[in-house]
């Protein structure tokens, strides 16, 4: 009997293969009838299909073909790459012509969707049909940076903290009109705030949004998410929430499916969530992204970060925070990947726009959180937007540190005054920062050649489509244009 895909290209881990075995018998125990089939896209989206209970098993041996037409599209699913062109756009014949890629399950990370009817969900990992791992996907990346690490002698430890907005839709806007078509988003749906805001942490705005973030929280601890906190944020209806400390790929994951399942289970309710930095609802201010983040030593859950007395952090912590420092301007279409996120870089506003590192100061790009014997001392890098694709953001903290630590890479004195202090200036939009990574090397060996050359073809559409239709504009200054919200607002 000829061996299928998975096992023919030895695709699946041990855990993995034990894993099957047990969803099968969860699906059958819970009476599902579908499972969602998903992968992260370019943007961190999750795309994919449903598959009957027996399509999956199939799909457990042999993988389930899918188009891998959606990396043609940018955000507003405009054609940026020609298919039909004898490299497919991509400078690779491999890629021509649009051609199916096979999603394999990843077992390890499945999910019964607790408010969809009889509905699991599962990631998949992409793989080209001579069973090569698809170098456009972003999940890719960060398994083989996680990989390196591990090379290292270290594992991964990170937490989330994530600004974003709930509001109530007042008009879908379904009139034909106003859907768009490729290139031109659909216009998003009105909405308005659901509570109040500017009075910080106010527990009587908390009540507010209890009704329906009651059924978020529900949801989410049923899917078994480690969260930690709900909190009131700043602006009207903007909520924060964080989640303790994950391992590695699964920081990742519980990412795209608390992004994913917020905007479902909000939306079934008739309210909008939206992880736009900064949508253009006036008195809305920007959300950011913060990630916790440290090293154990393989084969040990110790923190390798605890510093000693008079130390901010460990001489590993800081190398690795003197990588993330140096490798910031390079990294920042992946920390800050959408037009509308650069809107945070300004001084003064507990955002950071340029390369600083502090002792528990939020103007800091990398703010370190730490203390002598303290198992969960950190460094937070406070420059990321909500919108951001996890597995690159990630991917981009993991590799710059590890640099920072094969060079023992020095951050220097710690900036406690960080807006004054004399060191670079983060790219101030989408189109610095881009040219900035261009430029890389480093990064061009870290993602890899191919994918950065697409990167970079990718995210200069968008923003040519933006200035053709808004010119210059000053993102410290300026007012967030129709043209961000349209494009923004809704998808993330």
């Amino acid at each position: 009997m000829s061996k299928k895909f998975i096992e023919l290209h030895g695709l699946w881990s041990d855990a993995q293969r034990a894993a099957a075995a047990e969803v099968l018998q969860q699906i059958e125990k819970a009476g599902l009838q579908m499972v969602r089939l998903s992968w992260p896209d370019q943007y961190g989206l999750l795309r994919g299909k449903m598959l009957s209970v027996a399509a999956l098993r199939s799909a457990f041996a042999s993988g389930s073909e899918i188009t891998m037409a959606p990396f043609f599209f940018d955000t507003a699913s405009a054609i940026v790459f020609n298919p039909f062109s004898a490299d497919g756009g991509f400078g690779s014949a491999e890629l021509a012509g649009s051609p199916n890629v096979v999603m394999v399950p990843d077992p390890t990370t499945f999910r019964i969707l607790p408010w969809a009817d009889r509905t699991g969900w599962m990631l998949a990992d992409l793989y080209m049909t001579s069973g090569r791992p698809f170098t456009l996907s972003p999940r890719a990346i960060l398994k083989k940076a996680l990989g390196e690490l591990r090379e290292l002698g270290y594992d991964y430890q990170a937490g989330l903290e994530v600004e974003w907005y709930l509001t109530r839709i007042v008009d879908p806007c379904l009139e034909p009109e106003t859907l768009g078509g490729p290139g031109t988003p659909a216009a998003p749906p009105r909405v308005m705030p659901v509570a109040k805001g500017y009075s910080y942490l106010l527990e009587n705005h908390l009540d507010e949004v209890e009704p329906i973030m009651a059924e978020v929280r529900q949801h989410l601890l049923a899917l078994g998410l480690p969260l930690r906190s709900i909190e009131d944020e700043w602006a009207p209806s903007q909520m924060e929430t964080t989640f303790d400390v994950m391992s590695g790929l699964d920081v990742a994951d519980a990412m795209v499916l608390f992004r994913n399942a917020v905007k479902q289970i909000c939306r079934r309710r008739g309210y909008l969530a939206s992880f736009m930095c900064k949508p253009a609802i006036p008195g809305f201010y920007s959300s950011g992204w913060h990630l916790h983040q440290s090293l154990s030593a393989r084969g040990s859950s110790a923190n390798a970060f605890v510093p000693q007395p008079g130390e901010p952090l460990s001489a590993l912590g800081r190398a690795y925070v003197g990588g993330l420092l140096e490798h910031a301007c390079a990294a920042s279409s992946f920390t800050t990947p959408t037009i509308n996120g650069y809107r945070r870089r300004r001084p003064y506003s507990l955002a950071p726009d340029r390369v600083s590192w502090a002792k528990d100061n939020r103007a800091a790009l990398a703010r370190v959180i730490s203390a002598p014997g303290d198992s969960a001392s950190r460094v937070e890098n406070r420059v990321g937007e909500p919108a951001a694709n996890p597995y690159l953001y990630l991917a981009s903290q993991v590799f710059s540190g590890m640099d920072g630590i094969r060079r023992q890479r020095d951050p220097g004195p710690l900036q406690e005054t960080p807006y004054a202090a004399d060191v670079p200036i983060l790219p101030h939009n989408l189109a610095e920062a881009l040219d900035v990574l261009e430029s890389s090397a480093f990064f061009r060996e870290a993602f890899g050649e191919e994918f950065i050359r697409y990167w970079l073809h990718l995210r200069r559409s968008e923003w040519a489509r933006f200035s053709a239709a808004e010119g210059q504009v000053d993102f410290a200054g300026d007012t967030v244009t129709d043209w961000e919200h349209r494009e923004y607002f809704e998808l993330f």
